[in-house]
């Protein structure tokens, strides 16, 4: 999960199958299914991830309408903040905090 604080993300889907959530304002996510030939939106600054869901590699062609990258993991911003203010907030068990990563992931390999 990820987000781009300055540009909008557009992905064509070149092969293989995926899922894409994107989350929005106000609790809202919208989940969508993609194939290859399909095309994908996420807006600027909504958090997203995209899963392989088929049995193949997935490839997919992602352009942004700004000329500089920029993204936040979720790994990656979890891992800069406080762990006391992370368990406080997301309201944590003991122990819970150790399961978090401890750096950024740009590929969670499938367990």
């Amino acid at each position: 999960m990820h987000w781009h604080p300055n540009a909008d993300e557009w992905q064509y889907y070149i092969s293989g199958q995926a899922e894409m959530s994107v989350f929005l304002a106000e609790s809202t996510v919208v989940t969508e299914q993609f194939n290859a030939g399909d095309v994908g939106y996420v807006p600027m600054g909504a958090g997203h991830y995209i899963k392989n869901t088929g049995d193949t590699v997935c490839k997919i062609l992602i352009g942004f309408n700004s000329g500089t990258y920029q993204s936040i993991d979720l790994s990656e911003w979890l891992a800069g903040n406080p762990k006391d203010v992370v368990v406080t907030n997301f309201g944590l068990k003991d122990g819970e905090i150790a399961k978090f990563p401890t750096e950024k992931i740009f590929i969670q390999p499938k367990i």
